[in-house]
């Protein structure tokens, strides 16, 4: 199927009937405002608060309570390790404290009887305290056999399954925070200027359309050497619904104010490769007429051609475009 050319689509339209103002049922004027300018930088969103769990222990998996997606709380089990490699570590170290208890002591009383020297209770007392450092390590060792969550948050991944086996290092869980979220961009070196004299912005979610704005704007003090990039962080609002770490975003970074020719959103009508909106005349009646648009700015567009401040166009193109189906009707 062909297209249809358009300024054969243009010239229908210019040969449609006219609705009157009474027909239209609501009206906007064309108007000069003046505009916030932005630099917009596309952007990826990360958690503020995240981290890796790894092992700290040789050992065997043994359960796993937490998977991708699983919402934890603070010191929450995740995970279990094998630990009867550090048990009997633990039990063997225990031992050889009791025995140095023991031996210092004897050392102490036989010292007090001048049987032994100064310097062998030292080293009765030395062996005594290396051995209870000994046995608190081993009991610690024990400990790292339960995998915790070190806060609130959400499982991003999970790197290990029951039955693998676990070495010191090895990553085992991601957790983050969703709560608190930011935004990272990678900036020019010449736009940083006018950003860093603004310090604002506002960030879009081109899937959904939505704009939030920043609670605050961080310019990083370091500039990379091959791509003279500066990286700017921009916290998002606690508790953001619909955000979440490596989705990718717009920073639009405020850099000026001009005055700009806005027409409503709502009332622009697109037609194949065509752009128009209903304009009413001072006679009160509607008709299409193309327009070139510009930049979004909210809930308006800027005008570069077709139309002039203070004219009248209507909000609802689409009903307006029924009417005048309504009106070439028989």
């Amino acid at each position: 199927m062909k297209s249809i050319p358009a300024l054969m689509l243009l010239a229908a339209w210019v040969a449609a009937p006219l609705v009157t103002l009474a027909q239209v049922p609501a009206t906007a004027p064309v108007e000069m405002r003046e505009v916030e300018l932005t630099y917009p930088a596309e952007a990826i969103v990360e958690a503020v608060k995240q981290t890796t769990i790894a092992a700290r222990m040789q050992g065997r998996i043994l359960e796993t309570r937490a998977d991708a997606g699983s919402r934890v709380r603070a010191g929450e089990v995740l995970m279990r390790l094998d630990a009867r490699d550090a048990a009997q570590g633990l039990a063997g170290a225990q031992a050889q404290l009791v025995n140095a208890r023991a031996a210092y002591e004897r050392s102490k009383d036989l010292f007090a009887q001048k049987f032994v020297s100064q310097a062998a209770l030292d080293k009765a007392q030395a062996d005594y305290q290396a051995a209870s450092a000994s046995a608190g390590q081993a009991g610690i060792a024990t400990s790292f056999a339960t995998i915790i969550a070190p806060f609130a948050g959400v499982v991003a991944q999970r790197l290990a399954e029951t039955g693998d086996m676990a070495e010191p290092g090895k990553p085992l869980f991601s957790v983050f925070d969703p709560k608190t979220l930011r935004v990272v961009a990678s900036i020019p070196q010449y736009q940083l200027a006018g950003i860093k004299q603004a310090m604002s912005a506002k960030i879009e979610f081109p899937e959904t359309g939505k704009w939030v704005a920043a609670t605050r704007t961080e310019v990083l003090p370091t500039a990379d050497a091959s791509t003279h990039v500066v990286r700017v962080r921009v916290t998002l609002p606690d508790n953001l619904e619909g955000a979440i770490p490596g989705m990718f975003v717009r920073a639009h970074f405020a850099i000026g104010k001009a005055s700009k020719l806005l027409v409503p959103a709502a009332a622009v009508l697109r037609r194949g490769e065509v752009t128009g909106v209903y304009v009413v005349d001072a006679q009160g009646q509607a008709h299409l007429r193309q327009v070139r648009l510009g930049e979004a700015y909210g809930g308006a567009r800027e005008v570069l051609a077709g139309l002039s401040a203070g004219e009248m166009v209507a909000l609802d193109p689409v009903q307006a475009g029924v009417m005048l189906k309504q009106i070439q009707s028989p």
